[in-house]
């Protein structure tokens, strides 16, 4: 099963624009969609979802149409939205025992062997007792996981998973994703470099709507190759580098150390460095010129 998506458009009341013209094949696996807030990724993953419908163009999950065979493309499909509401008065078992019954498992004994699966696949087995009020981040995101999971569906999209997670808990959310996408599509939409850059070999970059990048990681990476450099400077000289592209800055005792990507040497000190998918997002969403 694949996700076919064609000169996908999204126009909001008030002529607001969210997306334009998107054209995007994703395959198995870990499918990352990287972008700053307001990029469009929740509005994109929403329509994935079937949950609104697009102004046009048109979507394809495996041999389903969106718009057309939108019960079937549900059946299929897992979702974990960025702002996850839970039933804070109910256990974890029994908030997934309720989401088995909404999504039509009838058989009881069928909803707890389902239940007990997932509260394994997530490991929070030993936590299943427990109120949902008393979970974690962390623990509320692979509940999230787990509700999303019910059916076994072919197609996982996530929302901005990781957000508001500690790096402990970003981690552990991060391998049970990769662990997942062995088996299915995941989708998993973020503006977090680091969750890409660790879990996907393929991505797309979204920045106001438009798509500003789709192919490999190492395709991504290429196209700043030989052009990101390293160099320090003293404070004072700092105001004069406001032409030169500099993505990153950090302030050290003496100055700043910067990260610059420039097609030349930038600067006499400057020194040349590995690309990170940082520095190549920082690159296509900031319109950097070549020069």
């Amino acid at each position: 099963m694949n996700i076919q998506i064609q000169a996908l458009s999204k126009t909001y009341n008030g002529n607001k624009q969210a997306l334009r013209e998107i054209d995007l094949s994703i395959g198995s696996g870990m499918f990352g969609l990287l972008g700053p807030n307001g990029a469009g990724k929740s509005t994109l993953m929403q329509i994935l979802a079937t949950l609104i419908p697009p102004t046009g163009g048109k979507v394809q999950i495996g041999p389903y149409v969106l718009g057309k065979d939108d019960h079937c493309i549900r059946q299929c499909l897992g979702y974990l939205p960025q702002a996850s509401r839970f039933y804070d008065k109910l256990t974890g078992e029994e908030f997934l025992h309720y989401v088995a019954a909404i999504k039509g498992m009838k058989s009881a004994k069928e909803r707890r062997a389902a239940v007990a699966t997932l509260l394994e696949k997530v490991n929070l087995q030993h936590h299943a007792k427990r109120k949902l009020k008393t979970y974690s981040g962390g623990m509320r995101q692979r509940i999230g996981i787990a509700q999303a999971l019910i059916g076994d569906p072919r197609v996982l999209i996530v929302d901005e998973p990781t957000a508001g997670l500690d790096p402990e808990e970003r981690i552990r959310f991060r391998e049970l994703l990769e662990e997942l996408g062995q088996e299915r599509i995941i989708v998993l939409s973020t503006h977090i470099v680091a969750d890409i850059e660790a879990s996907c070999r393929s991505l797309a970059i979204l920045d106001q709507g438009s798509m500003r990048y789709h192919g490999t990681m190492a395709d991504l990476l290429a196209k700043v190759q030989g052009r990101v450099w390293t160099t320090y400077v003293h404070e004072r000289d700092l105001h004069r580098l406001t032409g030169e592209s500099v993505i990153r800055r950090r302030k050290t005792i003496e100055g700043y150390e910067l990260r610059m990507i420039s097609s030349t040497c930038p600067l006499p000190d400057a020194v040349p460095a590995s690309p990170s998918l940082e520095d190549a997002y920082l690159h296509l969403t900031r319109g950097e010129s070549d020069e």
